[in-house]
């Protein structure tokens, strides 16, 4: 039996196809430009939607990061999960809008040192309305 042997091109042919295929990867750059910082209000719960206060609720043990909206507001909420004692307090680093999205950065602050505190277990979230945007949120 005679064995065939494989065309010179063949190889030359994969190696291109390989290449053509890969020719579109590479890294994009993720970051788009801050078009605008957004003014938001920050709530108190007796302000916040039911609807929204009950999905907060349901996910208050592990953290949660949460979008709710109505007619007229946009809501953002971050939770971060159980704490073991009281003091903590949540700062808003950033929220701004980008051609794609609503940028949301936040920050948990521990109780400071030396401060008497409940030993009660906690949950500390931060919800804030802002006007509504069709733009889905991205929690930094």
């Amino acid at each position: 039996m005679e064995k065939r042997k494989m065309p010179f091109a063949l190889p030359i042919l994969l190696l291109f196809a390989i290449f053509s295929l890969l020719h579109g990867c590479g890294m994009v750059e993720t970051n788009t430009p801050k078009i605008k910082d957004l003014e938001y209000e920050i709530l108190e719960e007796k302000d916040i939607p039911g609807e929204l206060l009950d999905a907060m609720e349901e996910k208050k043990e592990a953290g949660f990061k949460l979008t709710y909206a109505d007619k007229e507001s946009l809501y953002i909420a971050m939770g971060y999960g159980l704490q073991e004692t009281g003091g903590y307090s949540i700062s808003v680093n950033e929220c701004y809008l980008t051609k794609n999205a609503i940028y949301f950065d936040t920050t948990l602050i521990g109780p400071v040192k030396g401060e008497k505190l409940n030993q009660v277990k906690t949950y500390p979230y931060i919800v804030v309305r802002m006007e509504y945007l069709d733009k889905s949120v991205v929690f930094e």
